[in-house]
């Protein structure tokens, strides 16, 4: 029997970041996560110095939003997490930084940059990993400095870094530079998780299978949003990538519009 499909990436919380604004667009996108096929779905807010979060406002949040989703009957469980700003994730103390991992494991969602630069990366995620963490970086696809070097990257994942990269990218809703940025990413095994960063039903709606399935990664499905979230959640080992035939690169995408974080 397979796992239940997880998302580990979403802004539902109400109130906390630049997700929902009220309990109900929190419970309207936990609908719609829900219509969509997911069962897990992994509340990350932002951690960072805009919207300085911590573990004491998250777990009330997810616990009444829960409530609420049980209520209306949406077949749907919310996990504590975060998405941890790398510069917020440097100056929080150790104990703080254990109660914001995904699902009280070992693993932490830590932001890439929207920068051309990305320094102290490296030293951050071995310090991190020094302290017992493991870590996902969040849409990697989608930082400039990344695009201009991967070879850091490249570096990160074989010192066991695992990436998440957004449903949307994959079919361009971040541009065409993302898009195929993306699915070489893909293509050169630089991607373990897809996850939608929800933030709403509208600009940022939720939903994995269908970008999925039209980058030609429906193989990759069960892998990207099933296996792999619940050894991470599970804190079991990473299953192997299963075989599947790389799509071409595509030509097609939406035009890009400024989306939020």
């Amino acid at each position: 029997m397979s796992e239940p499909v997880i998302d580990l990436h979403s802004h539902v919380l109400p109130g906390i970041d630049d997700g929902p604004e009220t309990i109900e667009g929190s419970l309207a996108l936990a609908r719609a996560v829900a219509d969509s096929g997911v069962r897990t779905l992994m509340a990350t807010p932002h951690v960072s110095w805009r919207y300085p979060n911590a573990a004491e406002t998250i777990a009330p949040l997810v616990q009444e939003v829960n409530a609420r989703v049980q209520a209306e009957g949406i077949e749907l469980e919310i996990r504590a997490g975060a998405e941890i700003a790398m510069t917020r994730a440097a100056e929080l103390d150790p104990d703080e930084l254990s109660r914001l991992t995904l699902g009280g494991g070992e693993w932490l969602l830590i932001e890439c940059p929207f920068t051309p630069v990305a320094t102290g990366m490296d030293a951050l995620v071995l310090d991190l990993q020094r302290r017992g963490h493991r870590v996902v970086l969040a849409h990697p696809e989608r930082c400039p400095a990344f695009h201009r070097d991967r070879r850091p990257l490249e570096m990160l994942v074989r010192g066991g870094v695992l990436t998440s990269i957004t449903a949307g990218s994959l079919v361009g809703r971040f541009s065409g530079e993302v898009q195929r940025f993306a699915m070489q990413l893909v293509r050169e095994d630089l991607v373990h998780n897809v996850a939608s960063d929800t933030h709403d039903t509208g600009r940022r709606p939720p939903g994995m299978a269908s970008e999925l399935e039209q980058a030609g990664l429906g193989a990759l499905s069960e892998w990207l949003t099933q296996s792999v979230p619940a050894a991470i959640l599970d804190g079991g080992p990473i299953p192997p990538r299963p075989a599947y035939e790389a799509p071409s690169a595509r030509r097609s995408w939406k035009p890009w519009q400024r989306q939020k974080t």
